[in-house]
Protein backbone atom coordinates (compact mmCIF):
# COMPACT_ATOMS: atom_id res chain seq x y z
CA UNK A 1 0.00 0.00 0.00
CA UNK A 2 1.20 3.23 -1.12
CA UNK A 3 1.65 6.24 1.43
CA UNK A 4 0.10 9.36 -0.19
CA UNK A 5 2.40 12.43 -0.88
CA UNK A 6 1.86 15.65 0.22
CA UNK A 7 1.39 18.08 -2.09
CA UNK A 8 4.94 20.45 -1.55
CA UNK A 9 4.52 23.41 0.74
CA UNK A 10 4.17 26.65 -0.78
CA UNK A 11 7.25 29.05 -0.44
CA UNK A 12 7.63 31.76 1.60
CA UNK A 13 7.06 34.71 0.44
CA UNK A 14 9.93 37.48 1.11
CA UNK A 15 6.93 40.05 1.91
CA UNK A 16 4.04 39.03 3.40
CA UNK A 17 0.83 40.16 2.84
CA UNK A 18 0.57 42.11 6.49
CA UNK A 19 3.86 43.37 5.86
CA UNK A 20 2.80 44.90 2.26
CA UNK A 21 -0.55 46.40 4.16
CA UNK A 22 1.88 47.74 6.67
CA UNK A 23 3.89 49.50 4.40
CA UNK A 24 0.64 50.91 2.35
CA UNK A 25 -0.10 52.07 5.82
CA UNK A 26 2.89 53.78 6.63
CA UNK A 27 3.09 55.09 3.46
CA UNK A 28 -0.80 56.72 3.88
CA UNK A 29 -2.11 54.71 1.53
CA UNK A 30 -5.84 53.64 2.02
CA UNK A 31 -6.06 50.43 1.40
CA UNK A 32 -9.16 47.98 1.63
CA UNK A 33 -8.79 43.87 1.65
CA UNK A 34 -11.70 41.02 0.90
CA UNK A 35 -10.52 37.66 1.56
CA UNK A 36 -11.96 35.09 -0.98
CA UNK A 37 -10.95 31.83 -1.35
CA UNK A 38 -7.81 31.48 -4.12
CA UNK A 39 -8.64 32.89 -7.12
CA UNK A 40 -5.79 31.81 -10.61
CA UNK A 41 -8.02 33.52 -13.33
CA UNK A 42 -10.22 36.81 -14.40
CA UNK A 43 -13.22 34.85 -14.59
CA UNK A 44 -12.60 32.60 -11.26
CA UNK A 45 -12.16 36.31 -9.43
CA UNK A 46 -15.48 37.61 -11.79
CA UNK A 47 -17.41 34.69 -10.38
CA UNK A 48 -16.71 35.10 -6.46
CA UNK A 49 -16.51 38.53 -5.88
CA UNK A 50 -19.93 40.11 -6.74
CA UNK A 51 -20.14 43.74 -7.14
CA UNK A 52 -17.31 46.04 -5.36
CA UNK A 53 -17.05 49.60 -7.38
CA UNK A 54 -14.20 50.15 -9.24
CA UNK A 55 -12.49 48.27 -11.61
CA UNK A 56 -10.21 44.66 -11.10
CA UNK A 57 -7.04 44.50 -12.86
CA UNK A 58 -5.05 41.93 -13.97
CA UNK A 59 -1.23 41.67 -14.45
CA UNK A 60 1.26 40.36 -16.40
CA UNK A 61 5.22 39.96 -16.18
CA UNK A 62 6.45 40.06 -19.63
CA UNK A 63 9.95 39.70 -20.61
CA UNK A 64 11.97 40.17 -24.08
CA UNK A 65 14.65 38.38 -25.37
CA UNK A 66 17.40 40.60 -23.83
CA UNK A 67 15.47 39.40 -20.35
CA UNK A 68 14.11 42.69 -19.95
CA UNK A 69 10.75 42.78 -17.46
CA UNK A 70 7.79 44.89 -17.64
CA UNK A 71 4.71 44.34 -15.28
CA UNK A 72 1.84 44.93 -17.33
CA UNK A 73 -0.81 46.31 -14.90
CA UNK A 74 -4.34 46.80 -17.03
CA UNK A 75 -8.02 46.82 -16.19
CA UNK A 76 -9.67 42.64 -16.83
CA UNK A 77 -11.32 43.29 -19.61
CA UNK A 78 -8.36 44.63 -21.44
CA UNK A 79 -8.21 42.86 -24.77
CA UNK A 80 -4.34 42.96 -25.02
CA UNK A 81 -1.99 41.75 -28.31
CA UNK A 82 1.17 41.06 -27.20
CA UNK A 83 3.00 42.14 -30.39
CA UNK A 84 1.20 45.68 -30.44
CA UNK A 85 2.96 45.86 -27.19
CA UNK A 86 6.36 45.47 -28.17
CA UNK A 87 7.41 49.23 -30.15
CA UNK A 88 5.76 51.22 -27.61
CA UNK A 89 8.03 49.43 -24.57
CA UNK A 90 11.39 49.18 -26.93
CA UNK A 91 11.15 45.67 -26.59
CA UNK A 92 13.84 43.05 -28.58
CA UNK A 93 11.93 41.10 -30.46
CA UNK A 94 8.48 39.34 -29.32
CA UNK A 95 7.38 39.62 -26.04
CA UNK A 96 6.60 36.61 -23.83
CA UNK A 97 5.65 35.57 -20.01
CA UNK A 98 8.34 35.52 -17.53
CA UNK A 99 8.98 32.00 -16.33
CA UNK A 100 7.33 31.22 -12.89
CA UNK A 101 10.82 31.13 -11.74
CA UNK A 102 11.39 34.57 -12.37
CA UNK A 103 7.75 35.91 -11.12
CA UNK A 104 9.40 34.46 -7.92
CA UNK A 105 12.72 35.67 -8.09
CA UNK A 106 11.85 39.70 -8.79
CA UNK A 107 8.38 40.06 -7.69
CA UNK A 108 8.62 37.36 -4.55
CA UNK A 109 5.20 36.03 -6.22
CA UNK A 110 3.69 32.93 -7.74
CA UNK A 111 1.48 32.24 -11.03
CA UNK A 112 -1.81 33.92 -10.02
CA UNK A 113 -0.48 36.20 -7.67
CA UNK A 114 1.26 38.63 -10.02
CA UNK A 115 0.64 42.15 -8.44
CA UNK A 116 1.86 45.74 -8.70
CA UNK A 117 2.17 45.27 -5.05
CA UNK A 118 5.36 42.61 -5.82
CA UNK A 119 7.27 45.79 -7.05
CA UNK A 120 7.97 45.44 -3.04
CA UNK A 121 10.76 43.05 -4.03
CA UNK A 122 12.20 44.01 -6.63
CA UNK A 123 15.01 45.53 -5.09
CA UNK A 124 17.31 45.65 -8.19
CA UNK A 125 14.65 47.90 -9.94
CA UNK A 126 14.57 44.94 -12.95
CA UNK A 127 11.03 45.72 -13.53
CA UNK A 128 9.35 48.73 -15.38
CA UNK A 129 5.75 49.37 -14.37
CA UNK A 130 3.50 49.58 -17.24
CA UNK A 131 0.08 51.53 -16.11
CA UNK A 132 -3.04 51.33 -18.37
CA UNK A 133 -4.18 54.73 -18.41
CA UNK A 134 -7.47 54.27 -18.31
CA UNK A 135 -6.75 52.78 -14.80
CA UNK A 136 -6.22 56.21 -13.46
CA UNK A 137 -9.99 56.98 -14.25
CA UNK A 138 -11.51 54.63 -12.17
CA UNK A 139 -12.28 55.47 -7.97
CA UNK A 140 -10.53 52.26 -7.33
CA UNK A 141 -8.34 49.59 -8.02
CA UNK A 142 -8.12 46.16 -7.11
CA UNK A 143 -4.92 43.77 -6.43
CA UNK A 144 -3.76 40.90 -4.99
CA UNK A 145 -2.16 41.25 -2.02
CA UNK A 146 1.19 39.21 -3.04
CA UNK A 147 -1.02 36.60 -2.92
CA UNK A 148 -4.53 35.22 -4.48
CA UNK A 149 -6.76 34.47 -1.52
CA UNK A 150 -6.67 38.28 -0.66
CA UNK A 151 -7.81 41.29 -3.03
CA UNK A 152 -6.82 44.74 -1.92
CA UNK A 153 -8.82 48.07 -3.02
CA UNK A 154 -6.81 51.23 -3.53
CA UNK A 155 -7.26 54.51 -5.38
CA UNK A 156 -4.59 55.18 -8.36
CA UNK A 157 -3.58 57.48 -6.76
CA UNK A 158 -2.20 55.11 -3.99
CA UNK A 159 -0.66 52.61 -6.85
CA UNK A 160 1.02 55.65 -8.32
CA UNK A 161 2.42 56.45 -5.06
CA UNK A 162 3.55 53.14 -4.06
CA UNK A 163 5.19 52.18 -7.19
CA UNK A 164 7.41 55.87 -6.54
CA UNK A 165 8.20 54.23 -3.08
CA UNK A 166 9.54 51.46 -4.66
CA UNK A 167 11.98 53.49 -6.55
CA UNK A 168 9.96 52.65 -9.65
CA UNK A 169 9.25 55.05 -12.88
CA UNK A 170 5.78 53.53 -14.19
CA UNK A 171 4.93 53.94 -18.09
CA UNK A 172 1.64 54.84 -18.98
CA UNK A 173 0.25 53.42 -22.21
CA UNK A 174 -3.23 53.95 -23.87
CA UNK A 175 -4.30 50.87 -24.14
CA UNK A 176 -7.10 51.10 -26.32
CA UNK A 177 -5.81 52.19 -29.27
CA UNK A 178 -3.44 50.38 -31.86
CA UNK A 179 -1.02 50.31 -31.44
CA UNK A 180 -0.44 51.47 -28.13
CA UNK A 181 0.20 54.65 -27.56
CA UNK A 182 2.49 56.29 -24.60
CA UNK A 183 0.80 58.40 -22.14
CA UNK A 184 2.80 60.71 -19.80
CA UNK A 185 1.39 59.64 -16.15
CA UNK A 186 4.30 61.72 -14.53
CA UNK A 187 1.52 64.39 -14.01
CA UNK A 188 -1.12 62.19 -12.34
CA UNK A 189 -0.94 63.83 -8.63
CA UNK A 190 1.69 62.79 -6.44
Amino acid sequence: MMTPVAAPPAPQLPTSADQLLARLNDLGIVAITHRHPPVFTVEESQALRGSLPGIHCKNLLLRDRKHRLWLLVCREDCALNLKSLRDPLGAAASLSFATPEILFEVLGVTPGSVTPFGLINDKDHRVTPVIDAALLTYSQTYFHPLRNDMSTAIAPQGLLDFIRACGHDAVGLDLDILPPQKVDISAFPS
